[in-house]
């Protein structure tokens, strides 16, 4: 008889292998609906009055120093492969005071030889580290006690939630019993000992589900918008049957806008820590998230490219990213992310050109 936690280790190490390699070669990206930060554009500022080497990137999120206002958001883990981009995505975190979360690590959960592809604590003592867990899994005979593990092994300062009903529903076989998930969050958030995020796919979460979310006890919020990668392609790639490819296609750029999200769940919840992922690809739109009112922009796609291809190429990244962004800060006149989130210097799009 087969041990069926070792089949279900192993299938769900197929996916991610899958997962990395359809991100990487096919085209999984969103292509009728945009992140809506093309609708933004700064005023831009002739006489600054500041010189570019003062200018200040640093921040703080949940009560952690940070050197920039940046993550390395969840991707993966559970392969070879995934270690490799794993511990490089560290190194840079490390080297430039960045955030970093992992891949959903139910891998690890399901067979303890994953555990090191996801370890990245050694490379990277001093981040703010992220793990990871999917909040539907809590239907699905996960509790604290796995939620747990998942925050010690990565010896991590949060919990991430992922919300993907999306996603199961196109996954073959996926996990779609979201029945109740939001009683057990709360209970989860006041029994563990990290600070809980619920964080979206890349299909949003709307400012209505924010603030249920934050009233079940969720310290931060992660809209991951849509307008980037879409995991109903990423899916449908892997699909076995003809309806679950079909499902993947039609649904394909599904989802809430990462900018809408930003804005409409500001407004709700002026003090949330927030994050701004989804479709960003430069320090430009970093800039334009924070402005709109987020705390740090997550990337993923920009930072998976670049790690596959090599440590220089991932740092060569970083570096362009932080000379976008003060760039941005620069050519608006101001000095810190303090006054860029606090100056009337974004404007909305109402007529072209």
């Amino acid at each position: 008889m087969i041990d069926s936690s070792i089949d279900s280790s192993t299938s769900t190490q197929t996916r991610k292998a899958d997962h990395l390699r359809i991100c990487l070669d096919e085209d999984v990206q969103c292509h009728t609906v945009t992140t809506g930060l093309e609708c933004y554009r700064f005023v831009h500022c002739c006489l600054p009055e500041l010189d570019r080497r003062d200018i200040d990137l640093t921040t703080s999120f949940l009560g952690q120093p940070m050197g920039a206002p940046l993550l390395i958001s969840s991707m993966t883990g559970g392969t070879e492969q995934a270690k490799l981009i794993n511990y490089r995505l560290a190194q840079v975190a490390q080297h430039y005071g960045l955030a970093m979360g992992v891949g959903s690590q139910r891998v690890a959960i399901e067979n303890p030889d994953a555990i090191a592809t996801f370890a990245v604590r050694k490379v990277a003592p001093d981040v703010l580290l992220f793990a990871n867990l999917g909040a539907v899994q809590l239907n699905y005979s996960y509790g604290i006690e796995e939620c747990e593990r998942a925050i010690a092994h990565l010896q991590a300062d949060a919990l991430i939630l992922h919300l993907n009903p999306l996603q199961e529903c196109i996954q073959t076989n996926g996990d779609t019993n979201f029945r109740g998930l939001l009683d057990k969050i709360e209970k989860l958030c006041s029994r563990l000992p990290v600070p809980v995020i619920a964080k979206e796919v890349g299909n949003g979460i709307s400012a209505p589900l924010a603030q249920k979310l934050i009233n079940a006890g969720v310290r931060a919020i992660d809209v991951a918008g849509a307008g980037g990668t879409s995991w109903a392609k990423v899916e449908s790639e892997r699909a076995q049957t003809r309806k679950q490819r079909r499902l993947g296609q039609t649904f394909a750029d599904w989802g809430l806008p990462t900018a809408e999200c930003i804005h409409k769940i500001r407004q709700v919840a002026p003090e949330i820590p927030l994050i701004a992922s989804g479709g960003l690809r430069n320090g430009l739109e970093v800039g334009k998230a924070i402005a709109l009112g987020a705390d740090l922009a997550g990337l993923a796609f920009p930072f998976l490219q670049a790690a596959a291809e090599s440590e220089a190429a991932l740092f060569e990244l970083v570096d362009i990213l932080l000379a976008e962004l003060t760039t941005v800060l620069f050519c608006t006149g101001t000095a810190n992310l303090s006054q860029l989130q606090n100056a009337p210097i974004l404007e909305k799009i109402t007529q072209s050109y």
